[in-house]
């Protein structure tokens, strides 16, 4: 998005962008010798057997977009503990990765994770170029059995989603690039694994190429092939009423879908 909004400067005539490009990209090298310092779940298959989301062919599968709107976000927030401070996105992750598990039907012992990524821009404590172009994030995790997060309230979700959020310091990321070095670059774990991105904040609606802002800006469509319904994107729309939300593209094979409506219906419910 930070070189689409230069391209845009540039296509409106600007002689350069505002924001300067960096290179920066010695920050995020790995350290000699490499020495991961954190278990990386993220990059770890977990134990147990079969996952269903990873066998069901397309064809059985269901695509529905859910709205989590102003009165949805008030009924997750009701849930949360006392005093705790959520952002939109650690209410939605969590009450869709708890929803989506119980209506899975994992057995109560099996391990059940929630994967997302968590940006880097803007921490004080990485040194990062304001300009700098490259990636900058890295995958964090909450793991726990389907028993635990199933059988408890979603105060329980909340925490695991918070301090996995907050595990990811730039000690983390110099890990991420030890890791990458000594394994090969493996891919990410998709058993039993909800992974979540979140770019309703991302800038879409603002592009201009001197035609006006986007109508519609965002991903199209979530994963396919082996990440259909494990990967999603959060992204901000707007429902018949006008009312701004966040959206969520959620695909489950079709007997697990009306059991996740269920869920997700009982967790945002005003009490």
């Amino acid at each position: 998005m930070q070189f689409e909004k230069a391209i845009c400067e540039l296509a409106c005539g600007a002689g350069a962008p505002s924001v300067a490009p960096a290179w920066g990209r010695e920050i995020f090298m790995a350290r000699r010798p490499p020495r991961p310092s954190y278990p990386h779940l993220e990059y770890r298959e977990p134990a147990g057997g079969h996952d269903r989301m990873l066998s069901t062919p397309p064809a059985d599968m269901e695509r529905v977009p859910y709205f989590f709107g102003p009165r949805e976000i008030a009924g997750l927030r009701q849930r949360a503990p006392p005093g705790m401070r959520c952002s939109r996105f650690e209410l939605v992750a969590a009450g869709i990765w708890r929803s989506r598990t119980a209506a899975l039907g994992y057995a109560p012992g099996e391990e059940v994770r929630l994967s997302f990524i968590v940006n880097a821009r803007g921490r004080p404590e990485i040194p990062l170029p304001e300009g700098f172009y490259g990636n900058a994030f890295a995958y964090s995790v909450a793991a726990t059995t389907a028993g635990e997060l199933c059988g408890k309230d979603l105060g329980y979700a909340l925490e695991l989603v918070k301090k996995a959020k907050s595990a990811v310091t730039y000690d983390y990321l110099l890990s991420v690039a030890d890791l990458m070095v000594l394994e090969g670059r493996p891919l990410f774990a998709l058993s039993r694994t909800y992974i979540v991105s979140d770019v309703s904040h991302a800038g879409f609606k603002s592009v201009d190429f001197g035609w006006g802002e986007a109508v519609y800006g965002g991903p199209a469509k979530g994963g396919e092939g082996p990440l259909l319904g494990v990967t999603n994107y959060f992204s901000r729309a707007k429902n018949g009423k006008g009312e701004e939300g966040t959206v969520v593209p959620i695909c489950l094979p079709k007997d697990a879908m009306e059991k996740f409506q269920l869920e997700v219906e009982g967790l945002t419910a005003e009490l």
